[in-house]
């Protein structure tokens, strides 16, 4: 019997309509997950590598004089019919030319919601070349990851979140137990281990049966920047049983509610879209679909 089939034999056996909804859903959210850019993107390139691409007239607005300081320049090049844009700095410049041309994105109201935090920016080797703020991120189309922890009682029930709705990406839906980016800073089990704390004031240490269970991936058109962005994201999920009698509780206010739910009841929600797109594929990823 296949994943699927086990599924729809769960979902009838608690009296919820069978998996054909969410085999619909999953289906859709997969096309969704995996969308070309609304229009061409040129790319950006930084000492030398390519890091991130940016969609027509986004950089041409600035006026590059103001752009950024003597030291770093930002040019378009044309050679043999392809262009890219350049930041022509050493190696040890990278960061500081990124965080210059994000804070220049900002200024012009073209960066999403502004963080304070330094993401990794890497070559398409996935080596790290430098830092840039998150906000940038998707306008500069720049390569992300985020981790993703699927907590489970003992009996099988699943703990899910509320994402407040102060979040500026799906605010009010549900999502796992927790999401979260991967900083500059962060290997991806520092980052499981704090953004588990942030959002649900629990220790990794004190959950059991901790493993890496997958992968997502994303790339799609953004709406950040005024719709010019696009992203690309890996989204790293792990799976843990949280002992009886240990229940989440939120600490930087990103989480509006904790629910515990029977699969089935979980899988007629997702179906339903009230689950975000990320969180829901990462569920199909835990379930074997």
């Amino acid at each position: 019997m296949n994943a699927l089939n086990a599924l729809n034999t769960r979902l009838q056996g608690a009296g919820v309509a069978g998996a054909a909804d969410f085999q619909c859903w999953l289906t859709a959210a997969r096309q969704a997950a995996q969308q070309p850019a609304a229009q061409p993107r040129t790319p950006l390139v930084a000492a030398g590598q390519v890091i991130g691409s940016v969609a027509p007239g986004v950089l041409d607005d600035f006026g590059l004089q103001r752009l950024l300081d003597k030291r770093l320049q930002l040019l378009f090049q044309e050679r043999s019919g392809s262009a890219a844009w350049h930041l022509p700095v050493p190696a040890s410049e990278v960061t500081a030319a990124l965080n210059a041309l994000a804070a220049a994105l900002q200024q012009a109201g073209r960066c999403g919601p502004w963080r304070n935090e330094q993401l990794a920016v890497t070559n398409p080797q996935g080596e790290v070349v430098g830092t840039v703020e998150r906000g940038a991120v998707r306008v500069l189309g720049i390569a992300t990851r985020a981790v993703h922890l699927v907590g489970l009682t003992p009996d099988g029930r699943m703990w899910v979140q509320r994402r407040s709705l102060t979040k500026p990406n799906h605010p009010g839906k549900w999502d796992t137990l927790m999401g979260g980016m991967v900083s500059a800073q962060d290997s991806l089990q520092q980052a499981l281990a704090r953004e588990t704390w942030e959002e649900a004031g629990l220790d990794v240490s004190a959950l059991s049966q901790v493993v890496h269970g997958g992968h997502v991936d994303f790339s799609r058109p953004s709406s950040e920047g005024g719709g010019v962005g696009y992203m690309l994201e890996r989204i790293d999920w792990f799976s843990a049983q949280v002992p009886e009698g240990l229940a989440p509780s939120n600490q930087d206010g990103e989480v509006d509610e904790f629910d515990l739910l029977p699969i089935p009841v979980l899988c007629q929600r997702v179906a339903q879209g009230q689950f975000t797109p990320e969180a829901g594929l990462v569920i199909a990823g835990f379930l074997g679909l």
